[in-house]
């Protein structure tokens, strides 16, 4: 039987295909579409405008230049909408909501009739959601994002979102930026449309799905406001059409190669925590297991090669100058795994052949002078992560890599909320700060809540990091000697849950190691004593994320949307 394409793919069940196809026609020619337009290929355009996100304003362009595209290559583009999600603007977090969204985008992508995807990510949730989609629908698909910020500045100061709002937020509790400056500064932050413009969680991700080849080549540093981001979408457009015609579908180019790829660039521009997170989660849709202690061994010889922050000083702004992704690539071109299929329909070697020559440049290091040696990320061990945590390395101060101190403990946010600014806190500088109930079940959402902040009272005698641990993640623009993503996490009885204020905690990142140091017997005690926090939702998809949110080290998926078992690693 022939593959049905376009309008006659998947019909609208009535009992008779004919009437189906009758009907659907006769509805859609009320958008004025000809019986030219409606023989074409049709592409679907995820767009994910909301007023709710102004990281997505540029999306109503970015969808006129993929119609443009789609068009000039003979298709049919039609625009529906999805769940659009904003770190800022989403109560408890957005990645409460990152599963909500992949399951409206997946399940819209089965149940249109489209021969392939172009879907506009940008905000740090959106594309990890589109690409968990893609990889379960299985439609030719590609990704086009709406591209980093520009730079503001404040009395001659360059500035970006959001290293330096935490920068400068955390001088104001100290005491040394007063309401009216802060408030002046929130004002010059964010002078554009678009995501953060440092190697945060939207930019991070943006260059691994570059990298994983689910994104035209030179997308994923081009400012949102630059002409050549409406020329990237329509050239997506052009694109879309050809893959529809091929059936290139996702599981051709999101295999474990290329996850490889993708994990592998992650550790060179210094990127984003939670991108692990959500790496792990697209690859476990493919039933890829992504191996944290083959990760961590990659990062050993991966050193950080992208001078932005939180790890280094620039801004996505100066990566486009410097050549987008593309010179990082050439750099480490030998650890790449070069013959990986991508959207093109060549190979990553082919299309970094492929790229315009390279210039001058200081952004991107070679690897003989790397910014930091390792890679950005480390796995630790220990018992109080049995299953894992991590640490952003390439942005802690390097004198707590190696750190024992007294645990000061926060049983939720709530409760750090209440007493970490209480001048009467029993906390030192040398201590260990210690989140928990914060995890993915635990609060519930896993929110950007590990970036605990330094204690007003330790702030105002200016300390500027300390180590803080939690079952929690932190924003990718953020930095300091935080731990994060401890698996399991206190909600389900880690041994998170089991650390009593006083207790010495060890952190030992170049041997990724973190230790409670307590007694196998004392624990045992303690667990015996210990029961579970109430239940957090009653109804709704909260209670449906409750159910069956997995841990950190599976990507905080749905069980029942991972494709298990595993067939497959990546690393290869």
């Amino acid at each position: 039987m022939a593959r049905k394409t376009g309008m006659r793919k998947g019909l609208t069940s009535y009992g008779d295909e004919g009437f189906a196809l009758f009907l659907r026609k006769a509805f859609i020619k009320a958008m004025g579409y000809s019986d030219d337009a409606l023989d074409r290929p049709v592409i679907g355009i995820a767009d994910t405008f909301s007023g709710f996100n102004p990281c997505h304003r540029t999306a109503p362009d970015l969808v006129a230049a993929i119609k443009r595209g789609v068009a000039m290559a003979g298709g049919l583009a039609v625009e529906f909408p999805t769940v659009s999600l904003h770190e800022s603007f989403a109560f408890p977090t957005s990645m409460l909501y990152r599963n909500l969204m992949a399951m409206d985008t997946e399940e819209m992508l089965g149940a249109l009739p489209m021969d392939a995807a172009v879907m506009i990510g940008g905000c740090d949730k959106t594309v990890p959601a589109q690409l968990m989609a893609a990889a379960s629908a299985n439609i030719p698909s590609l990704i086009v994002v709406t591209g980093p910020m520009m730079t503001g500045d404040y009395h001659g100061e360059r500035l970006g979102a959001c290293t330096d709002c935490r920068r400068l937020w955390g001088l104001h509790r100290a005491g040394e930026i007063d309401a009216d400056e802060i408030d002046a500064i929130g004002g010059r932050l964010m002078p554009t449309a678009g995501t953060c413009m440092v190697m945060g969680t939207a930019s991070t991700m943006a260059c691994m799905t570059e990298a994983l080849g689910m994104m035209l080549p030179g997308g994923a540093a081009i400012p949102a406001v630059m002409a050549d981001r409406l020329r990237h979408a329509e050239a997506s457009g052009v694109r879309a059409v050809a893959m529809a015609k091929e059936g290139l579908t996702p599981d051709r180019i999101m295999t474990p190669q290329a996850f490889s790829n993708a994990l592998r660039v992650l550790l060179a521009i210094g990127g984003s925590t939670n991108a692990l997170i959500h790496i792990t989660a697209v690859a476990g849709r493919l039933g890829i297991e992504v191996d944290l202690d083959s990760f961590d061994a990659m990062g050993r010889e991966t050193p950080v090669l992208v001078d932005l922050k939180p790890s280094g000083t620039g801004y996505m702004e100066d990566l486009q100058k410097a050549g987008g992704l593309t010179p990082v690539l050439r750099e480490i071109r030998d650890l790449l795994e070069a013959d990986a299929l991508t959207c093109t329909g060549r190979s990553l070697g082919d299309n970094i052949d492929a790229a315009p020559a390279g210039w001058a440049q200081d952004v991107v290091r070679p690897r003989t002078d790397p910014v930091y040696a390792e890679g950005g990320i480390a796995v630790l061990r220990g018992n109080l992560c049995p299953g894992s945590a991590i640490i952003k390395q390439s942005g802690a101060s390097p004198e707590l890599m190696k750190h024992s101190g007294r645990a000061v403990v926060f049983d939720s946010l709530d409760d750090m909320a209440e007493r970490i600014d209480d001048p009467g806190l029993d906390v030192n500088a040398d201590d260990v700060l210690v989140l928990r109930n914060a995890g993915p079940k635990g609060a519930p959402g896993m929110p950007e809540s590990g970036y605990i902040p330094i204690p007003k009272k330790l702030a105002k005698k200016g300390v500027r990091d300390m180590v803080r641990i939690s079952d929690a993640r932190m924003s990718g623009t953020a930095f300091g000697a935080v731990v994060l993503h401890v698996c399991p996490e206190a909600a389900i009885g880690g041994p998170l849950a089991l650390v009593r204020a006083g207790d010495r905690i060890t952190l030992d990142v170049p041997a990724r190691r973190l230790e409670l140091e307590v007694s196998e017997e004392e624990l045992a005690a303690r667990r015996a004593e210990w029961s579970p926090p109430p239940a957090q939702a009653e109804r709704g998809y909260k209670r449906l994320h409750l159910d069956h949110v997995t841990q950190a080290d599976e990507g905080c998926d749905l069980d029942f949307l991972a494709q298990r078992p595993f067939t497959a690693k990546a690393p290869v």
